[in-house]
Formats: C-alpha cells, sequence, structure tokens
C-alpha cells in the first residue's frame, strides 16, 4: 500500500505544468458535456453503449468465445446501429450543440443580474393564474437558443412583467393557447408551439399542455413553468423531468436555482479551484527548478 501511495507521489512529481492543463481542460469538457448526456433521451445512448461494453467485457473475462465472437461482430457496425436506433436522440444533442454560444460553452456562466426580477415577476404572475385557473406555457431558453420554436410563434421582444404575463394568458387573447418563450432576459415571443413529449412515464391526466412543456425540456435545456387550466397546479419541467402540484414559494426557489447561478465572488467554481491548484503547483516546481 504506502509503496503504491510513493509510486502514486513520485508520478505526481515528473508531471509537467502541461500535464495539469491537459487534465484541467478534459475535466471542463466533460463538465460542460455530462448536462447533454443527463437528458431523457441521450441517456438512453450512454446506457445502451455502457451495457454493450460491459457485456462485451464479461464475455471476454468468461471466455465466452462464440457469443464473444457474436459481441464483437455487433460492435464493429455498432456506431451505425445507434445512429439508427436513437436518431432523434442524437439529433436533439447536436441541436443543443449547435445552438450554444460558443463564448458560453468555453466561458464560465455569469448570473444574470435581471433574472432575479424576471423571476419574481413570473412567480406573481403564476401565482394568479393558478388562482384564477388560466393556463399558461413559459420557456425559459438557456444555452439552446430555441429560434426555431421562436419562429412558429409570434416575436415580441418586451421587457418581463407580471401584467404582459398575464395578459398574453388572458383566454381571450390571441395567444394565449401557445407558448411564451423568455430568452436572454427578455419576453421573445409567445404563442409558440412546442413539440409533444411521447414519453410513456407521464401520467394519463396530463393535457398537451403539460406534454408540451416536458417535450420541450427533452429537447433542450430549457425550464418550463406549466399552470394548468383545469386544476390551476403550477408545474416545472426540466430535463424530461415533470415536478408538479409546486406552491409559488417553491416555484420561486426552484427557477432560481435553475436560472440564477451563484456569483463566484461567494462560491468558487469547480473549474476555478482546479485551475489555481495547477497554477501554485507549476510555481512551486518552477522555484524549486531555479
Amino acid at each position: 500500500m504506502m509503496n503504491a501511495i510513493e509510486g502514486m507521489f513520485q508520478q505526481l512529481a515528473r508531471m509537467e505544468w502541461t500535464d495539469y492543463l491537459d487534465i484541467v481542460i478534459v475535466a471542463y469538457l466533460i463538465y460542460r458535456v455530462f448536462p447533454l448526456v443527463r437528458t431523457t433521451g441521450t441517456s438512453r445512448i450512454a446506457k445502451a453503449i455502457i451495457s454493450i461494453l460491459v457485456v462485451a467485457w464479461l464475455a471476454n473475462l468468461l471466455e465466452l468465445y462464440a457469443f464473444g465472437f457474436i459481441i464483437n461482430q455487433f460492435l464493429q457496425i455498432g456506431l451505425i446501429a445507434l445512429v439508427i436506433l436513437f436518431q432523434p436522440e442524437l439529433r436533439r444533442m447536436l441541436e443543443h450543440l449547435g445552438n450554444m454560444k460558443v463564448h458560453k460553452f468555453f466561458s464560465p456562466e455569469k448570473a444574470d443580474q435581471e433574472m432575479a426580477a424576471i423571476v419574481s415577476q413570473t412567480v406573481a404572475a403564476c401565482e394568479v393564474l393558478s388562482r384564477e385557473r388560466i393556463g399558461a406555457l413559459i420557456v425559459f431558453a438557456r444555452d439552446n437558443r430555441l429560434d426555431e420554436y421562436i419562429k412558429t410563434g409570434t416575436k415580441i421582444e418586451a421587457q418581463v412583467s407580471e401584467q404582459l404575463i398575464r395578459n398574453i394568458f388572458f383566454p381571450k387573447a390571441s395567444l394565449h393557447d401557445g407558448a411564451m418563450i423568455i430568452r436572454d432576459g427578455r419576453m421573445t415571443a409567445a404563442g409558440c408551439v412546442l413539440p409533444l413529449s411521447s414519453s410513456e412515464r407521464l401520467s394519463a391526466d396530463l393535457g398537451t399542455r403539460h406534454r408540451a412543456g416536458v417535450g420541450m425540456s427533452e429537447a433542450s435545456d430549457a425550464v418550463v413553468v406549466i399552470v394548468s387550466e383545469e386544476t390551476g397546479t403550477i408545474s416545472v419541467a426540466v430535463s424530461g423531468m415533470l415536478k408538479r402540484h409546486l406552491a409559488p414559494q417553491t416555484l420561486e426557489r426552484l427557477l432560481t436555482n435553475e436560472l440564477c447561478p451563484e456569483e463566484t465572488t461567494t462560491q468558487e467554481k469547480p473549474w476555478t479551484l482546479l485551475a489555481n491548484k495547477v497554477k501554485k503547483v507549476a510555481k512551486k516546481k518552477e522555484e524549486q527548478k531555479k
């Protein structure tokens, strides 16, 4: 045990600053790509790949030659098979990457100073809509820009306010049936058409509005707020998961956690801590060489 620990420290001592930089870059890329794999669709791809690799390893370990031969043949055409079987999920994942802003992918996320006020206005509007049993579907765009869905509605480009949200979803308003999309702190469009979820896990009593909200959260990284017209209950869909029967206080806390990341001054990000550690190690090694 001691020999293994000593060997590990010797290996660390031989590492150059470029080795630490390499580790930081790979870790950061994994950190940014992992949320894509967590979504309902793409998680199926990851599970399928891991299952095949585990089966192949067990076949080799147990010396199951005939079964191992079949698995190896399958692995040779596995990429084509995955593209065919998981074409919708792969398309969504590529859409995520294609719609992401490059500077956001390679730079830390910054908290939007206006988002806290927007969340507050949205919660106040949803509380009234819930009490009056008026249906609503509000989409908060994040890295995914949702341009293809904004085109299906009417562009607004207005400041988000409780009164405007309530007016748009008023039953006699022309845009009340579609979804409202909020992007970059602005009410970008309303009356938008969203993709419906085909998940079998959803309750049979959920209507089109809830299925559209879940479908939007499956197809993108958006946070979707749904107010039921029949019951007045408030729900939130994130990454294909639906959280129902939320109180206004719970809704505000959930939206704040999802849309208002903590400032780096109050809590350093993991990559910041790792980068600082690398700088200290590199500086120490340079001093030792001198």
